[in-house]
């Protein structure tokens, strides 16, 4: 792709009886965003067309192509993936949805993987309807990955105020401990710092990383995962020239705002990120698969049947993993002229700290 084309947006429809139709439609309704790119959604023109009209939307209207090499730079283009026949049953969760969800997946992955696509956008699934032969995972990220082959990923959560990482995702909390190793700390530490470099322009990053128990294990008194693994993968990262620091523990290190001297952060477990970054972020996070081929954002809320064809879902998670879509693709374009060409100089991220900055402190200061 040259550098003047629009970048091509792949959007996958995710579940018909949600929200995801209205924050889609809202968010191509502004019309900056055909400026910005060339989206292609992959869905149903008959469903997109009972959301616009439920949501009194007359200024809109889809280009109906059978393949993204038709697409139309100045339109919003869409790709019929499933049936015509299928059923709208807004804030329910059914079979049908589910089987739709994956259709348009489907097909937005394989044109990812020939080319036609240059970045995913996947609106919200349901977890539950979509389980099928084709899709046993308990989420995007780890059907992406395996879809794409990359055995080590990080699901990155993004906003303007952090970007969180997780070590264990979609897990029974009771099984976190025994997925918590050295090996899997340190691997997310690899991914998390790479892709802040070459996907967010940051030159030497900065990565808070959590511990797994209470006040961060309280030197062993209150779990020994702290001395015996994550310590241990921080020591490594550091030897490898990843800016590691940690374990914190995670409810001092928000108390205390710590969070904003780092340009990451690595949490254990689900909760213990998404909730403080959901609290923070809710409206205008988005979901990032970090080490993968392919670039694939997503909104950080879910499919909110409770909103479905009420008119009341913001579009703004929506736009702006469109947006950071957008952006990581051109920063990965600029990191690749620069690895060609080293005397060129990174951009560094304004929220680059000074180095000089203690930051090391211990655990019962935080």
């Amino acid at each position: 792709m040259k550098n003047q084309d629009k970048i091509r947006v792949g959007i996958t429809h995710g579940d018909i009886n949600g929200i995801s139709y209205e924050v889609i439609i809202k968010t191509l309704i502004e019309p900056h965003m055909l400026e910005l790119c060339t989206p292609v959604i992959y869905g149903s023109p008959k469903v997109a067309a009972y959301h616009r009209k439920a949501l009194n939307i007359d200024n809109l209207s889809f280009n109906h192509i059978r393949s993204a090499k038709d697409a139309h730079t100045k339109r919003i283009n869409i790709i019929n993936c499933i049936d015509d026949n299928v059923r709208v049953e807004l804030g329910k969760s059914t079979r049908e949805a589910g089987e739709s969800a994956f259709n348009a997946l489907d097909a937005a992955c394989k044109d990812i993987e020939h080319g036609l696509l240059d970045v995913l956008i996947t609106a919200p699934i349901n977890k539950d309807n979509i389980q099928s032969e084709h899709f046993s995972f308990p989420g995007h990220t780890e059907y992406l990955a395996e879809r794409f082959q990359s055995e080590d990923y990080a699901m990155l959560m993004v906003s303007e105020t952090m970007k969180m990482g997780v070590v264990t995702t979609h897990l029974p909390l009771n099984e976190v401990s025994k997925h918590i190793t050295k090996e899997a700390v340190l691997s997310k530490l690899r991914i998390i710092a790479k892709s802040l470099q070459q996907d967010f322009s940051i030159n030497k990053p900065r990565i808070a990383v959590f511990g797994l128990n209470p006040h961060a294990g309280d030197n062993g008194l209150l779990g020994k995962e702290e001395n015996e693994v994550i310590l241990p993968a921080i020591i490594q990262a550091k030897k490898e020239g990843i800016i590691a620091l940690g374990p914190y523990p995670a409810d001092g290190f928000f108390g205390s705002q710590d969070y904003r001297k780092f340009d990451a952060i690595l949490a254990m477990y689900h909760d213990q990120g998404l909730i403080p970054f959901k609290l923070a972020s809710f409206e205008q996070g988005v979901n990032y698969t970090a080490g993968l081929p392919i670039i694939r954002t997503s909104p950080a809320h879910g499919t909110a049947y409770s909103l479905a064809g009420e008119d009341k879902a913001s579009p703004v998670s929506f736009r702006q993993a469109m947006y950071l879509a957008v952006d990581i693709f051109k920063n990965r374009q600029t990191f690749e002229e620069i690895s060609k060409n080293p005397l060129k100089s990174y951009n560094i991220s304004p929220n680059q700290v000074d180095e000089s900055v203690n930051l090391e402190k211990d655990s019962d200061e935080i």
